[in-house]
């Protein structure tokens, strides 16, 4: 699978990533069928098919379970063959999410996703948003504790995964990369994705399928194709349905 720049950040990303919910977080979450935790067995398996395809960036999260861990131990000794996007700002007890924006908040958030994925760097980090105005977002720190940790070259690239349009436009002057929700029933962040990409800031697809609700392999592949767009992220723990949305990649980003 060929890779894509995420923007002007100097990373490169296969045009179809795997979203890591799954494999550390089956409450509080709204996916059309009800799910397992997968076994370590099936996450090194999912891992090894990942690399098969061609796909080298996972999204995790630290509201995401035990994702991020099982992350770390899973690619422990190979997390040079890896982009790892994580995020800061929310997580969840078990029973609902919390959220702190601060910027002691942050700096303590991604301190411990590099000790829960086992490394001392991470690609990208995003604000993972509640959906509350992005200045207020800004005025708590969380883009100051960003700037800091690129500066100090523990972060290679920052950005915001936000609940609307109008998010995504705010935060764009201060992100090097954005997470755009676009789906078959909702297309109101296709005009920012390519308006990001022509900016040269990255941007990465969240709920493609709108958590299993809408679309298939070739939904995303269409997605993919659009302007501006760097990588879908397709969150899934079944090997086949991961495959399938390779191939149809891989079709839409063959060469001419």
């Amino acid at each position: 699978m060929l890779k894509r720049a995420l923007g002007d950040t100097g990373i490169e990303v296969s045009p179809l990533g795997l979203g890591t919910v799954k494999f550390g977080r089956n409450t509080g979450v709204e996916y059309v069928n009800a799910y397992e935790l997968p076994s370590d067995e099936h996450v090194a398996s999912l891992l090894a098919e990942a690399q098969r395809q061609g796909i080298n960036l996972l999204d995790t999260a630290p509201s995401y379970g035990r994702s991020e861990a099982r992350i770390g131990e899973a690619i422990e000794g190979h997390r040079d063959e890896w982009v790892i996007c994580t995020k800061a700002g929310e997580v969840f007890d078990g029973t609902a999410s919390h959220y702190d924006f601060s910027e002691d908040a942050i700096l303590g958030s991604v301190a411990r996703s590099l000790c829960r994925l086992r490394t001392d760097a991470l690609d990208i980090v995003l604000l993972h948003s509640d959906g509350r105005a992005v200045a207020e977002i800004s005025a708590a720190g969380a883009f100051r504790a960003l700037a800091k940790l690129k500066r100090e070259g523990i972060v290679r690239a920052v950005g915001f995964s936000g609940k609307s349009a109008a998010d995504a436009m705010d935060a764009l002057p201060m992100s090097d990369v954005l997470m755009c929700t676009i789906h078959p029933g909702y297309a109101g962040e296709i005009g920012i994705a390519g308006l990001a990409g022509e900016q040269g800031v990255g941007v990465l697809v969240k709920k493609p399928l709108a958590r299993g609700f809408e679309g298939d392999a070739e939904t995303v592949a269409e997605t993919v194709g659009l302007a501006g767009i760097s990588s879908v992220v397709v969150g899934t723990i079944s090997p086949e349905h991961l495959a399938a949305d390779a191939d149809a990649v891989r079709r839409v980003c063959a060469p001419a």
